[in-house]
């Protein structure tokens, strides 16, 4: 308790100090752009771009990227002035002007060495500005006149110094230091006034109005030049303007005024020269020393401060309520109710008179969070973390606290009934004579109902986060829960919720809108409207209901509302261009409320903004291509000329492209699409870089294409770069030619080798086809000799055979003899008288002539075996040359013997004694060598 007690007393004693609703501002800082504090003087180009003299050189900003260019001699930049194509400035005894290069950097080139030794020692120049073909450089001491026509210069040298130089209309003035307001006629000066107000104030800007003059001065605010009188101008805003020291200001195009202080930010005045914003550091501004101030062509004010650049939207539909203190906290809810607007924070609730340049109050008791408001009746209800309250007069009466309360939905019939969802379930509250009161519970549904719609016959559908989606079927006094249903489809899904809309129920989520067909009382998936899902990323699913009959839900890069056909009743799906990225709502909690007609109140983290959306427009702006660089692999990036065709070597396929659009609004993001003409067929997909790469090209030509999308608005001209690039020297034509050359020299040494190749293969040929009538010839020649060879082994084989018959016969013939022998010796041991038979068959068994037709026969059909035996054995005996032809014929022991006439153990002995002849090892066999020989 004591804790709240404390948090009231804050919030009600420092609540005054929170902000007014004010343009968007975008901040840049030191960091951003890369350069030093200080901004001195702002400008701008024909192409939109953006220039400012900085403490380390003159500062570029296309609406993308930053560039510094240093001045020449590392002094602090005063001044810039952009006239025509030219970027002029001036610094520490230095001033020139840059202009643009092919490849897009920009050159410097030094104008005061025509008038070097008229530069005093130490002079800087603070200004510069235009007339006809003049360009005026001022310093504090004098004011050097350049004609750009004839490269020449005319010096005006006031005794007194240079305050500042003024152009107005035709004239060019000037004020001196304590004497007066000069004018330049014919390249001499000539006094224009000398009253005190001109004297003794510093003037910081002249405009022109109707038929006089008006004077800013740094202390004593305005003062009027009119008929050669000078005096105040009055208006509502002198003693406040008159409390600050004014260092810069300028006349706007509306002709209202904006005004830069030392140490309190910079006001922004209406043509009367009311207040209308007054923007501190405390407000938004970065700084409140405001040295540099400058209108843009789209009605932005950029803001030279002391520490970095501010960029506010004046001219933007949507006004933006930052709560740097944190006191507001983050706005879950608003509305407009009997003239005040409140908004419903984590904080608790505050109002404000709606449209007044009042600050917000905070109503007692109700800190915490307030998740809704709800004008019913004339009746103002507060869903409250801790219960609901009736909102009146400032003050809020609690009516309902068993549980914290989300939202509220009126009766269908009973208008003295209003269903609150709550943490734990509905309840109902009741109008009893004027007073709303708690009146029941819904039994039997206890899930929290953040998201809930009414339905037909008693129907009511619940929506949550983390169990999905609910059908309660409830009695007619709406005291209990008859049926109780959870849906299978669709889903739960995160940060998704239910809305009604022209009498339809539709359920958002991650996989699309479902609308309820109330026949069925199914969800069914509308797929025409759920491709706003395929066109951009889902991030809530919250869906808003607006007064003016408008379905509001949001998406990654867009504020999206669908509103009814006139004809039909299909949905026609629009949208606001800004970001959620920008636009700071809490995710899941989004909420805009319809203010008036127009005016559209959106609560984020750190308090609101509102868009008119009669005046939110998106504006068209040029694209163009700001750098284009090449680099061979591994090597650093080189610059490349832009207004011209590109030809680039083999080496340099690798190009990077960038491109901008000089656009300064801060809820509107650029995105770019691009195509590469000779590689790509489709477009890419829109982003948010502003650079394209490509690396490998092949060798060819090319057509690089870029457009851009501000909001919804596509770029009314697409920026074009073609290029080329070169083939490797090895497929130039010149290669080419000579690859020619030494293939028609190659072709005619094949040619010229192929004929002698061909020769020799005739040559070859025929040599082959003599070879084989040859080889024909020696086939005949051998087959005849085969035929001779078979013939002469038949012939061979033949005389074997007589050879085998005659040694056969012989050893028939000696076996039967040496029966009958042995027969005739037994007959003469027994005394009988034979010896003639004996003598005639000795006579028969003849060995030598045996022998000697043996040999003739062997040798028939062993030529030279017994002369090549006894080559190898010279000690060998006819009888041992014998033993060795019947051994050659593999005849055993027992063959031999008749045809030796002795015994078969003598021819053992006979073969023993050959062996040792021979000289044969042991283990070879007399017949395998006899045999192998």
């Amino acid at each position: 308790m004591l804790k709240n007690i404390l948090f009231s007393f804050l919030i009600l004693f420092l609540t005054p100090c929170l902000s007014q609703d004010l343009p968007p501002i975008i901040k840049y800082s030191t960091t951003t752009y890369g350069a030093g504090n200080q901004n001195w003087m702002v400008s701008q180009g024909e192409n939109n771009f953006m220039y400012f003299a900085n403490n380390e050189g003159l500062l570029e900003y296309n609406g993308t990227s930053w560039s510094l260019y240093p001045t020449s001699n590392e002094t602090i930049m005063r001044s810039v002035k952009v006239i025509g194509k030219r970027i002029y400035t001036g610094c520490y005894m230095e001033f020139g002007y840059w202009e643009k290069q092919p490849n897009g950097r920009l050159e410097y080139t030094q104008l005061c060495k025509k008038v070097k030794d008229d530069i005093l020692d130490d002079e800087q120049f603070w200004n510069i500005e235009k007339y006809d073909h003049w360009v005026i450089f001022q310093s504090l001491n004098q004011i050097f006149i350049y004609n750009t026509k004839e490269d020449t210069f005319k010096i005006i040298k006031p005794e007194a110094g240079v305050n500042k130089v003024f152009i107005l209309n035709n004239a060019i003035l000037y004020q001196t230091f304590g004497t007066g307001l000069y004018e330049i006629e014919n390249g001499k000066s000539k006094l224009l006034s000398k009253a005190p107000a001109i004297t003794s104030n510093k003037i910081v800007n002249i405009y022109p109005k109707n038929d006089y003059l008006l004077f800013q001065t740094q202390y004593n605010g305005f003062f009027e030049l009119k008929n050669s009188t000078v005096s105040p101008w009055i208006t509502e805003s002198d003693e406040e303007i008159k409390s600050n020291s004014i260092y810069s200001s300028q006349m706007l195009k509306n002709g209202g005024f904006v005004l830069g202080t030392v140490s309190n930010g910079i006001y922004i005045l209406n043509p009367e020269g009311k207040i209308k914003y007054h923007i501190t550091q405390n407000k938004g501004l970065s700084n409140n020393t405001a040295l540099s101030l400058y209108e843009d062509n789209n009605k932005n004010i950029w803001v030279g401060l002391d520490n970095s650049i501010n960029c506010i939207n004046l001219g933007s539909a949507i006004r933006s309520y930052v709560d740097n203190t944190g006191l507001l906290g983050t706005v879950y809810t608003s509305t407009l109710y009997k003239g005040n607007l409140f908004v419903g924070t984590n904080q608790g609730l505050f109002y404000k008179p709606y449209g007044s340049e009042g600050n917000f109050k905070f109503i007692p008791k109700t800190n915490g969070q307030v998740w809704s408001l709800y004008e019913y009746r004339g009746t103002l209800f507060c869903g409250h973390d801790s219960g609901t309250f009736i909102v009146e007069e400032g003050k809020a009466h609690k009516i309902f606290e068993t549980s914290g309360t989300w939202k509220f939905e009126p009766h269908p019939k009973n208008p003295d009934l209003l269903l609150q969802g709550n943490y734990h379930g509905i309840s109902v509250l009741e109008n009893r004579n004027g007073n709303w009161q708690y009146r029941n519970w819904i039994d039997g549904f206890e899930y929290s109902s953040r998201f809930f719609e009414i339905g037909n016959q008693n129907d009511i559908y619940i929506s949550h986060e983390y169990k999905g989606v609910f059908r309660i079927t409830v009695n007619n006094q709406y005291t209990k829960a008859k049926e109780f249903l959870t849906y299978e489809t669709p889903v739960k899904g995160k940060n998704a919720s239910l809305s009604t809309y022209n009498g339809d129920i539709y359920y958002a989520s991650k996989d699309g809108i479902f609308k309820l067909n109330r026949k069925t009382k199914e969800f069914e998936k509308s797929e025409k409207i759920s491709e706003v899902f395929l066109k951009d990323t889902y991030t809530s699913g919250t869906l808003i209901t607006d007064e003016s009959n408008r379905l509001w839900f949001f998406t990654k890069n867009y504020i999206n509302y669908f509103t009814s056909g006139k004809l039909n009743t299909e949905l026609k799906h629009n949208v606001v261009p800004i970001p959620s990225s920008l636009s700071h709502s809490m995710l899941g909690y989004e909420n805009i409320t319809q203010i008036t007609p127009n005016i559209y109140l959106i609560g984020t983290t750190d308090g609101y903004y509102t868009i008119n959306l009669k005046n939110f427009k998106s504006k068209n702006y040029n694209i163009s291509i700001t750098g284009i660089s090449t680099n061979a692999l591994n090597e650093t990036a080189i610059p490349n000329t832009i207004n011209t065709t590109g030809n680039f070597a083999h080496s340099e396929n690798n190009l990077t492209f960038q491109f901008t659009v000089p656009e300064y609004k801060k809820y509107i993001n650029a995105e770019f699409q691009y195509i590469l003409e000779g590689m790509q067929d489709e477009w890419s997909e829109w982003s948010e870089q502003p650079y394209a790469n490509f690396k490998n090209l092949p060798p060819g030509n090319y057509s690089f294409k870029v457009r851009a999308k501000t909001g919804s608005s596509i770029s009314p001209n697409t920026a074009i770069y073609n290029f080329a690039i070169s083939k490797p020297w090895y497929a130039t034509n010149v290669a080419l030619t000579i690859y020619l050359i030494f293939m028609l020299i190659a072709a005619f040494f094949v040619n010229r080798s192929y004929k002698n190749y061909y020769q020799r293969q005739r040559e070859k040929l025929i040599e082959e086809n003599n070879r084989q009538l040859e080889i024909k010839e020696l086939e005949k020649e051998q087959e005849l000799m085969k035929m001779k060879n078979e013939k002469l082994q038949q012939e061979f084989e033949n005389k074997n055979r007589e050879l085998a018959a005659s040694t056969m016969n012989l050893i028939k013939k000696n076996e039967l003899l040496s029966m009958i022998k042995d027969d005739l010796k037994k007959t003469i041991e027994e005394g009988k008288n034979i010896k003639s038979v004996i003598t005639t068959i000795n006579k028969n068994i003849n060995e030598d002539d045996t022998w000697d037709m043996f040999k003739e026969a062997f040798n028939n059909a062993d030529k030279d075996f017994l002369k090549k035996i006894k080559g190898i054995h010279p000690a060998l005996t006819p009888n041992d040359l014998r033993l060795c032809a019947y051994l050659r014929l593999n005849l055993s022991s027992k063959e031999i013997a008749p045809l030796l006439n002795i015994s078969v153990r003598s021819v053992e002995i006979k073969r023993y004694r050959l062996r040792k002849k021979m000289d044969l090892p042991h283990e070879l066999s007399l017949v395998e060598y006899i045999l192998s020989l």
